[in-house]
């Protein structure tokens, strides 16, 4: 079924203008001009330059670094202003959810922010929202009228892993920490069967510091991918890396589906004893990449695309959860 391209409408905020782009190229949807710029006195001001009345509109715009918090108001501005526009439909597709992270209280007097994010956009009024590999899958909850799609880009991470030509009967997926042992199964069983899955339990001692790590599993001899959702400052990464090393493993890679390179990030794997570390597009990645050699891209636009395609015809997400 093709797509009707007059009634569907594509629209990008500043966070990661190229997937935009990127997938308005693969779908051969032009992206709705969009002004967006600040005042003096920073606050946003935009403008949807054409009619969007009775239209299907998709916004593109994750809430990434560097400018979370900018990122994030721009998606609520976005939003209520096609809601003003007279839009049919609004689909908010963020690839990356901001603090997502903050989930949960782990000590008094501290925020759930998580939650916090889901009220704003909710309150904005979008009819769904699209997001990739939330760092917990809980979070669709905080959503109490929006219905919530969450992707995973095992897809991009079993091309990549296919790519390297590694034996699966000597490759093990190795989780970073308890929470990630239902991904890095689901990873191992798209694979191959006889994947090993083996999995490292850390002790933090506050954000992004571990204090002690053990290996669960035998990897001596074995070519190791580290699954995780997130790379942020990749301390925990680097560490996890030569931990494996230790242990004998014969290649150390990682494929995460947001690269988010914090600080001292990219010098941290350049100078770590990873082969390679993989990530998606869902943040910008065109500087990092020529800062880091090891560095990977694959792309979420095939994926973000072929959602936009079912959703405007109203088919079925189920198959793009299982290929």
């Amino acid at each position: 079924m093709s797509i009707d391209t007059y009634r569907i409408r594509l629209i990008t905020g500043n966070a990661n203008v190229k997937l935009g782009t990127d997938i308005s190229n693969y779908l051969s949807i032009p992206i709705e001009p969009c002004e967006i710029s600040t005042f003096a006195d920073g606050e946003i001001n935009m403008h949807i330059k054409n009619n969007v009345r009775g239209a299907d509109v998709y916004i593109i715009q994750p809430t990434c670094p560097p400018n979370v918090n900018d990122n994030l108001m721009e998606l609520l501005l976005l939003i209520h202003t096609l809601k003003l526009s007279s839009a049919k439909r609004i689909t908010a597709v963020v690839p990356y959810f901001a603090y997502a992270r903050q989930d949960r209280k782990t000590k008094p007097r501290v925020p759930i922010s998580a939650s916090a994010v889901a009220q704003l956009i909710e309150a904005m009024g979008p009819h769904r929202l699209v997001t990739v590999d939330l760092h917990c899958g809980q979070i669709q909850g905080f959503f109490h009228q929006t219905p919530v799609d969450n992707l995973f880009a095992e897809r991009e991470m079993h091309d990549y892993l296919t790519s390297q030509n590694f034996n699966p009967q000597n490759l093990v997926i190795v989780s970073p920490d308890a929470g990630g042992v239902t991904r890095a199964r689901r990873a191992a069983d798209q694979i191959a069967p006889g994947v090993g899955v083996v999995t490292i339990l850390k002790r933090r001692t506050a954000a992004n510091q571990v204090d002690a790590m053990q290996i669960v599993g035998e990897v001596s001899g074995c070519n190791c991918v580290i699954v995780d959702d997130i790379i942020d400052t990749a301390g925990t990464l680097t560490k996890a890396a030569s931990l494996l090393k230790e242990k004998g493993a014969a290649k150390v890679l990682a494929f995460a589906t947001h690269g988010i390179f914090s600080g001292p990030a990219l010098e941290r794997i350049n100078e770590s004893v990873l082969d390679e570390v993989c990530v998606t597009d869902s943040i910008p990645q065109e500087q990092n990449v020529t800062k880091c050699p090891k560095l990977r891209i694959r792309s979420i636009v095939p994926l973000v695309a072929e959602v936009v395609k079912r959703l405007h015809n109203e088919q079925s997400l189920s198959s793009l959860f299982n290929f």
